[in-house]
């Protein structure tokens, strides 16, 4: 018999795998430590603020830079107890303050994709927070200033709802002639003045990596990263099912 840990562990993966768009297994955080995509500094301040609920974004122009890659390894960092939940323009509408639950929008874009959110629907989704829901999704800009144009401009979020958006996480893409490399190259987080702050920026060596995040929980989280390192689990499915364990260990 399947247990229920194991059925919420699947539906989970489930949900990560509708994101999807290029075939292939997704990738986990393990997966993203092993490419360098982040190093254990970064990936262990990013699993700790997660890990506590708070909803990101997750930016780079180009097509292909990684950004569903990050935001889907990410979310598999979600507490034990939140649901994922496709963020179609029906399911933003009408939300009450139930259970939280994480609304993934698969891209802020005006495309007619499958939870992609423009105008209207975004608007409804970035308000979400305010009924004490989590949300996670990407978007093509390099940086906190594009991002914000994007969804505050063009599409009339009000500033205070686009800062529900604790973390900021944006992508670069570097080629080389040993081939292309995808690096998390700055993370915004909000600080105590209420607004984004650089927690880390890769590009000057400029790492503050505790804005939001009790040093006690960012040494557990970066121990159960590093304990993980050198074993097998690397699959979405297995990384969850060993972080819920972590998680529930310490709720």
């Amino acid at each position: 018999m399947v247990r229920s840990a194991d059925n919420q562990v699947l539906r989970h993966c489930a949900e990560l795998n509708r994101c999807n768009q290029r075939g292939g297994r997704m990738l986990s955080i393990l997966d993203l430590l092993d490419a360098g995509t982040l190093d254990i500094d970064v990936a262990a301040y990013l699993m700790a603020r997660v890990s506590r609920g708070v909803s990101f974004m997750v930016g780079a122009s180009p097509g292909g830079a990684g950004k569903t890659t990050v935001m889907c390894a990410l979310l598999n960092l979600v507490p034990a107890t939140v649901e994922l939940v496709a963020a179609t323009p029906a399911a933003v509408r009408g939300v009450d303050s139930g259970p939280k639950r994480c609304y993934v929008c698969h891209e802020i874009g005006a495309g007619p994709y499958f939870a992609y959110l423009w105008g209207g629907d975004l608007r409804a989704y970035c308000a979400l927070p305010t009924k004490g829901h989590m949300l996670a999704t990407n978007l093509h800009a390099d940086d906190l200033d594009e991002a914000h144009a994007q969804v505050c401009l063009d599409n009339g979020v009000p500033s205070a709802h686009f800062n529900r958006f604790e973390l900021l996480v944006f992508l670069r893409v570097k080629r080389g002639v040993t081939g292309t490399r995808r690096l998390v190259e700055k993370v915004y987080a909000i600080g105590d003045s209420g607004s984004h702050e650089v927690a880390f920026d890769a590009r000057d060596g400029y790492e503050r990596c505790l804005l939001g995040a009790g040093t006690e929980w960012l040494a557990q989280c970066r121990g159960f990263l590093e304990s993980l390192l050198p074993t097998n689990v690397r699959t979405v499915e297995d990384v969850r099912a060993a972080v819920v364990q972590f998680l529930t260990a310490y709720d």
